[in-house]
């Protein structure tokens, strides 16, 4: 199974919007370690939004 391109087009630009990493650094990364990217840089979001 292939990941969906749309998918990754998305956790690329939100990695590289919040850290301001090109797009080699993001691609070199594996998977799993993207998406644990992800979840923190909305968990960080979610935590500044409620004010925490």
């Amino acid at each position: 199974m292939t990941y969906a391109a749309d998918r990754l087009h998305q956790e690329v630009a939100y990695v590289a919007y919040h850290f301001h990493w090109g797009l080699d650094e993001i691609l070199d990364l594996e998977h799993p370690l993207r998406r644990r990217y992800v979840k923190e840089i909305a968990d960080i979001n979610t935590r500044m939004a409620e004010g925490r």
